[in-house]
């Protein structure tokens, strides 16, 4: 793979999601937090600051989610349907080029989005006057990065063969059973079902564990205490090798298929 022509690749994916106004989404987040920083207190007078902390990680994940769900279905499987993937193929650019360079464009943008994210959420802490630990937030948004661009990978793995529908679908359904996956193992052991024990570990095998990814709660509720680092190393790493497994069986079966 040539290096340059996958940063071309990338280049041109994330200035097409900023000439498609993808970056928005950060004026409209900042729209949510203060109105949530005026809502917030109205309802809950002594939860106030631990409501508005965790609420705040959770519309940056979910809005986050969205664009790599919706855009990263699309972005080989526009291509396929616009019959642009032909012109592509046509040029020095091998399909695995294609595949690494899309991947890394959206997740370039999707970075760009969190860190932007970030920096708002931690001015209306400031300005709400909210107890935080900033270690531990920016530990939780690197690790959102982490889980966003696995799910990324997942998009694209399912937008290579399947309709732009089916990938949605199919890429939130793994999202939502990869939060799941240690307490579907649990639930097949106290099952006392061999067939039922055997189903769920397969699934903890196959899908990725995004619990592993996801430690919003230790920014919200463990302002004091910091994840160990070598957990924190060993899920950056299981992170990274799960994305490159879904890019990988990505590239082989965009090289199967036929134009």
């Amino acid at each position: 793979m040539n290096l340059s022509r996958i940063f071309v690749i990338a280049k041109n994916v994330f200035r097409e999601m900023v000439r498609d106004r993808i970056l928005y989404i950060i004026g409209f987040y900042a729209l949510i937090l203060a109105v949530a920083l005026r809502v917030i207190p109205e309802f809950a007078a002594t939860t106030e600051d631990k409501m508005f902390l965790d609420f705040g990680l959770a519309t940056m994940n979910i809005l986050t989610l969205i664009v790599a769900i919706f855009i990263g279905t699309g972005l080989v499987n526009k291509e396929i349907d616009k019959r642009t993937i032909l012109v592509l193929i046509a040029k020095p650019v091998s399909r695995s080029e294609i595949i690494v360079g899309k991947f890394l464009g959206l997740s370039a943008v999707l970075s760009v989005l969190v860190a932007a994210m970030t920096v708002i959420y931690l001015i209306f802490l400031q300005i709400g006057n909210i107890p935080h630990s900033i270690p531990s937030i920016l530990i939780a948004t690197f690790f959102l990065c982490l889980q966003l661009s696995l799910i990324t990978a997942v998009a694209i793995t399912f937008g290579v063969f399947t309709s732009s529908l089916l990938a949605v679908t199919l890429t939130f359904a793994v999202y939502l059973m990869g939060n799941i996956t240690p307490d579907l193992v649990q639930l097949g052991r106290l099952s006392n079902n061999p067939m039922m024990a055997r189903i769920t570990q397969g699934l903890y095998l196959i899908l990725p564990d995004l619990s592993r990814l996801d430690l919003k709660n230790d920014a919200v509720y463990g302002l004091q205490a910091l994840p160990d680092a070598t957990a924190l190393m060993t899920n950056v790493g299981y992170g990274l090798l799960y994305s490159i497994m879904l890019l990988a069986i990505a590239n082989l079966i965009f090289w199967r298929r036929e134009f």
